[in-house]
Formats: C-alpha cells, sequence, structure tokens
C-alpha cells in the first residue's frame, strides 16, 4: 500500500486529527503550573473519585437487583457507600463549580469548557433525583407522588413518569450515568486542551490563533 493510500484512509485521517486537537503532552503532562498546588483545584478531582464510587457502587447494587440492600446485611453497606458517596460528589461538584466561577473559569476562550460543567451538573440532579424515587421504599414513594403533579404540571408527564418505577431506575442506570460520564469525559479532554484557567494574580490570558490560548 502506498503512502498516499495510508494517508487517505480514515482511521489515518481520524488518528492525526485527535492528535492535532489533542497532542500526548497536553493530555498526560510531566508538569502542571504551581498554582495548580491550591486546593481548590482539588476539588475537581476529587468530584471525579467520587463518581468512579458512585458508579462501582450502583455496578453492584444493578448486578444485585434494586432490593437486595433491603434484606442484605453487605446489600446495605454497598447501598450506604453509594448515598454517601453521592453526597460526596455534589459536595465537591458545588465547590468546585462555585469556585470555578468566582476564578472566572470561562477565560481564555475556555467558555464551551465551563458550559459543560453545568450541564454535568443538571445531569447530576435528575441521576439523584431518579436515584431517590427508585429507592423501592416509602421515602421513594412519597418522593414520586409529591414530584408528579409539579413534573405534569410542565407536561412532561407523559415522557417522565415518576409513578413508574421500572422507567425511573433505566433512566438513574443507563440514561443519566451514561449522559455524566461522556460530558465528564469531554469536560476533562478541554481542560487538558486548554489548560488549568490561572488565578487572576497570575500573568493575563490572552487568545492564540494557534492553540485556542495562552498564559
Amino acid at each position: 500500500m502506498s503512502s498516499t493510500e495510508i494517508e487517505r484512509q480514515w482511521t489515518t485521517r481520524v488518528r492525526k486529527n485527535v492528535v492535532r486537537a489533542l497532542p500526548p503532552d497536553k493530555l498526560l503532562p510531566d508538569t502542571q503550573p504551581t498554582y495548580v498546588s491550591s486546593w481548590i483545584y482539588v476539588f475537581g478531582v476529587l468530584t471525579m473519585a467520587s463518581l468512579g464510587v458512585v458508579i462501582a457502587t450502583g455496578c453492584v447494587l444493578a448486578i444485585f437487583g434494586p432490593q437486595w440492600w433491603h434484606v442484605s446485611t453487605l446489600g446495605h453497606f454497598i447501598n450506604s457507600m453509594h448515598l454517601w458517596s453521592v453526597e460526596f460528589f455534589f459536595f465537591t461538584m458545588i465547590v468546585h463549580l462555585w469556585g470555578k466561577y468566582f476564578m472566572a473559569a470561562w477565560r481564555g476562550g475556555r467558555q464551551l469548557i465551563w458550559m459543560t460543567g453545568v450541564v454535568t451538573f443538571l445531569a447530576s440532579i435528575a441521576a439523584g433525583f431518579t436515584g431517590y424515587v427508585s429507592q423501592t421504599n416509602f421515602d421513594s414513594q412519597w418522593i414520586a407522588t409529591q414530584a408528579k403533579d409539579g413534573i405534569n404540571a410542565t407536561g412532561a408527564g407523559a415522557f417522565f413518569n415518576v409513578l413508574n418505577f421500572g422507567q425511573m431506575l433505566m433512566w438513574h442506570i443507563v440514561l443519566l450515568p451514561i449522559t455524566v460520564g461522556i460530558i465528564t469525559a469531554l469536560h476533562v479532554l478541554m481542560v487538558r486542551k486548554k489548560g488549568v484557567v490561572p488565578p487572576f494574580d497570575d500573568s493575563p490570558v490572552t487568545e492564540d490563533s494557534s492553540d485556542g490560548v495562552t498564559a
């Protein structure tokens, strides 16, 4: 096969475009700026770490069934880990979100990075809500019956029936986790491409036509 034919292959074009958009030195950098040692930059990593625990414990609950934790001591422990990792996930995400808001993290052409973070937060709220109505206990029944009137008033009840346990469970363990996972991965890749936003007292950020931003 000639070099011209190799260059025309779609796999070659995809590989070159990926390397051009995410050079290895940006995707997996050896060093980070000194200001990243500040604690405010840690909460993004803590959010992803807690999300990993949420997904892992959720997979265990999905394997044994949504009622398993009612009758098993181990199941109750795994369910408790799932709940508290969700609580920690939201705590670190909110700190990360507000921290980046006050740091104006959209500076230097990072607007889309900020918006993907906001969308991830909103999708996580929906995931948490569907988790609460999938507990298969009186608490989940109360939450569902109280929520249905408000949702039905918007017209969304025809497609999002909170009293339908099967539908809520599928939203909780399939659709919303996939959405959160994809947007989170996209968010991290864009941070790698643009770099971590510097604090205000650092050198000014300006647009650059070559790689999008310089500091």
